[in-house]
């Protein structure tokens, strides 16, 4: 039998380039009133849409960041938000909300893979979930990896396509815009109400795209 022979002096890993995913619990003492409030104002919304067969989605106007209603969840992504532009040592922390919408995924509904282009920060606000339908799924954005995948003893960060989030009422989520994901088919028998925002920067033509030469 051939000994291994250590020929290393030393080694490192240097993990580079992340792709981060922000995820903050509300207290239940602000999320749980804000719930019953916001879901009363969705139910109104919907009044006059037929009820959701299974394997159907509904999603709302953008616009419902602009609704009195919706300026203390607003206030919480404008928080979330400017903590996530000073972790990355942004040097312009100005953003503004440039969409939010409802989306409600009946039993048997789900959300295919997509992005959202022209925008800096994207998030997700979680107002019902249930065993089945309480989890979002982040696609490995670097489409080269795919060239070659060798199978593997154990997933881990550093190899797996895919991450696969847990949430709960009252989670908020913030991710880069362009990192694709996807939502699997509810397999609860209830309804899973959600609201996705996205940012900008502020003023971006005049402060942010300025030519860095």
């Amino acid at each position: 039998m051939v000994q291994e022979i250590n020929r290393w002096g030393a080694s490192d890993v240097f993990p580079m380039f992340a792709t981060l995913v922000w995820k903050v619990q509300l207290k239940a003492e602000l999320h749980e009133p804000m719930g019953v409030k916001l879901l009363a104002v969705l139910d109104e919304l919907r009044r006059d849409a037929a009820p959701l067969a299974p394997g159907q989605g509904w999603q709302s106007v953008q616009t419902l960041h602009r609704r009195a209603e919706f300026a203390e969840l607003v206030a919480c992504i404008d928080s979330v938000a400017k903590s996530v532009l000073r972790f990355l040592r942004t040097g312009y922390d100005a953003v503004e909300i440039t969409g939010c919408w409802a989306n409600i995924l009946a039993p048997g509904a789900a959300h295919a893979m997509h992005m959202h282009p022209n925008n800096f920060l994207s998030g997700v606000y979680y107002l019902r979930t249930s065993p089945g339908a309480d989890t979002i799924n982040f696609h490995d954005p670097r489409p080269q990896t795919a060239l070659i995948r060798p199978p593997v003893v154990e997933l881990t960060a550093e190899n797996t396509d895919q991450v696969v989030v847990s949430v709960t009422n009252g989670t908020l989520l913030m991710f880069p815009s362009y990192l694709q994901h996807s939502v699997d088919a509810n397999g609860s028998e209830h309804e899973r109400v959600s609201l996705s925002f996205n940012l900008m920067f502020s003023a971006f033509a005049e402060n942010v795209s300025r030519p860095q030469w």
